[in-house]
């Protein structure tokens, strides 16, 4: 295989995660149950990092998912977490930069955030968020 060829096939696949990535964001801020349940792998893991209640490793489809439902929940369907860029590789590592924002309890939230992702045989099988103001997000969820 030349070396044009390997560079297209790497620059397929990682455009190929990318776009996993980008239809998770739309399935999550859509609330799309089904869509989520085919992009994210069965044992996917989540972390969330932090002192608040949400802070924490969730370990499964159905605990990530519980997190995610905890987002929505706690701030009445107000969580959005608006794509701002994706960048991915071809070995399945992906970075979402997006924008956070909800209402809880009289609070607003308004961070920035990036995820990283993994990304293998077209399924998310772990997500760790970065919180540009972890001390906002925490207080947002305290």
């Amino acid at each position: 295989m030349s070396a044009m060829t390997q560079h297209r096939s790497g620059t397929a696949r990682a455009a190929e995660h990318a776009d996993v990535v980008r239809r998770g964001y739309h399935a999550f801020n859509t609330g799309d149950i089904k869509a989520l349940h085919e992009l994210f792998d069965e044992r996917a893991s989540w972390h969330t990092p932090g002192r608040s209640p949400m802070a924490g490793e969730h370990r499964g489809r159905a605990a990530v998912f519980a997190q995610f439902s905890r987002y929505g929940g706690e701030t009445h369907g107000t969580f959005t977490a608006a794509l701002q860029q994706v960048l991915a590789s071809e070995d399945g590592r992906v970075v979402g930069l997006h924008h956070n924002s909800g209402v809880r309890n009289g609070a607003r939230l308004e961070v920035d955030c990036c995820i990283e992702f993994e990304v293998r045989n077209g399924r998310i099988v772990s997500g760790r968020e970065h919180f540009f103001d972890l001390h906002a997000w925490d207080a947002f969820w305290a």
